[in-house]
């Protein structure tokens, strides 16, 4: 068994003796574990990760997984720690009601995903509960609906 993965199912089992409910969906081709956390329980396990020491949230985004499927919320953090060569990471994967995809905000854990969760609500319409300034980034205020969603249909406009 490779050392990543050693570290990796590490954090699974931490997970499961502190009754952190969450359940494993692999690994990637570079070894870091996926997990999926529940809508209602991702707020308090993120700021649990963080004091665990994945202080550095790398990415999210959000991404439709079908027509009329649910969204995900994915989450790409990364454990450091000085003189560590080989930092730990871990993937968090939140889905989300296509109807009303509604996520606790981290945004007062990593600060960092400030702009990454306003393109995700521009883009796909997930809304971040407590989030200071979640607003259309990318689309003009008065845009309908969500440009990146697997059943959106574009408007029939014409540039000049």
């Amino acid at each position: 068994m490779s050392e990543i993965k050693k570290m990796q199912d590490r954090l699974s089992a931490w997970l499961v003796k502190h009754g952190l409910i969450h359940r494993s969906l692999g690994f990637d081709y570079q070894g870091i574990e996926t997990l999926q956390i529940k809508p209602k329980d991702w707020h308090s396990i993120a700021v649990i990760l963080y004091v665990y020491g994945y202080n550095y949230l790398r990415s999210q985004y959000v991404y439709d997984v079908a027509p009329s499927g649910q969204l995900a919320s994915v989450y790409h953090l990364t454990r450091i720690e000085y003189g560590v060569d080989q930092p730990e990471e871990v993937c968090i994967k939140v889905f989300a009601s296509r109807r009303n995809p509604r996520i606790s905000s981290v945004f007062w854990v990593w600060t960092s995903v400030d702009f990454q969760k306003r393109e995700s609500y521009d883009m796909l319409g997930n809304s971040y509960d407590n989030h200071p300034r979640l607003k259309r980034i990318l689309m003009p205020k008065s845009w309908i609906r969500w440009p990146l969603r697997k059943d959106y249909i574009a408007p029939n406009f014409y540039e000049i």
